[in-house]
């Protein structure tokens, strides 16, 4: 796409597409996040989606800018799935676990759009939402403004970096995810352990844990984390 752009005013086509369907923003999004999945970068092109869409290309400028605007909307739609399930109980540290393992899952139902816009920083209603919604759970819980931002900034990036990481890892091809859990097995639980004691003693702890993502632990070792400072912050206050 190109920067050509169309006022607001004008982007709503009124009139059904080819395959009697009538654009919309949200129509455009859904399209090229599917088409992300099935083929990756390369769908994001005025031509694959006008195609898909049943559209004349040109159609898609009243609603996006360029191909970049696009990929935002579908990094915000992303973030969008992902708060529009949470429901917060009032339990800062129980919710920031719910809501992170609900965007790490949403990053693994959509990996390559996942991989493409953990890095982005959209300004889009969804994003500032959850800035929203998790800043205020940690001024809540009691953290300082200058402490809420911080824990704020490192959950939210160990999300997106996990989300991004198993995300890879789901897009390879299944007989490729199959051999390398399968390297756990047939090459570390077979190291001698006169030359690596350390692997040896700990191989089948490996061979268990290491296929399987560890976002949920580390999740938690962050919250023990901010639990402990959010404790260090109170004492002081009482002190």
């Amino acid at each position: 796409m190109s920067e050509r752009v169309v006022p607001a005013a004008a982007r709503r086509r009124r009139r059904p597409t080819k395959q009697g369907v009538v654009l919309s923003e949200e129509l455009i999004v859904e399209t090229a996040l599917r088409l992300i999945e099935e083929h990756g970068t390369e769908a994001l092109s005025v031509r694959r989606l006008g195609r898909a869409l049943g559209a004349d290309p040109s159609s898609l400028y009243r609603y996006f800018r360029h191909t970049d605007d696009l990929m935002l909307a579908v990094a915000d739609e992303l973030i969008g799935r992902t708060m529009r399930t949470w429901r917060p109980s009032g339990d800062w540290r129980t919710d920031l676990r719910d809501l992170g393992l609900r965007m790490h899952a949403g990053a693994l139902a959509h990996p390559r759009a996942a991989v493409l816009s953990a890095y982005r920083v959209t300004g889009r209603v969804y994003e500032i939402q959850a800035v929203e919604a998790i800043l205020g759970v940690l001024r809540g819980a009691g953290f300082p403004d200058a402490e809420a931002v911080r824990i704020y900034h490192a959950y939210v990036d160990q999300a997106l970096a996990f989300g991004a990481l198993d995300s890879a890892n789901t897009a390879l091809p299944k007989p490729a995810r199959d051999a390398e859990a399968a390297v756990w097995q047939a090459t570390y639980a077979r190291l001698p352990s006169d030359t690596y004691p350390h692997i040896a003693a700990t191989a089948r702890y490996l061979v268990a844990t290491m296929r399987h993502s560890s976002y949920p632990a580390a999740l938690d070792l962050l919250l023990s984390a901010a639990a402990a400072r959010l404790a260090e912050i109170r004492g002081s206050a009482e002190g």
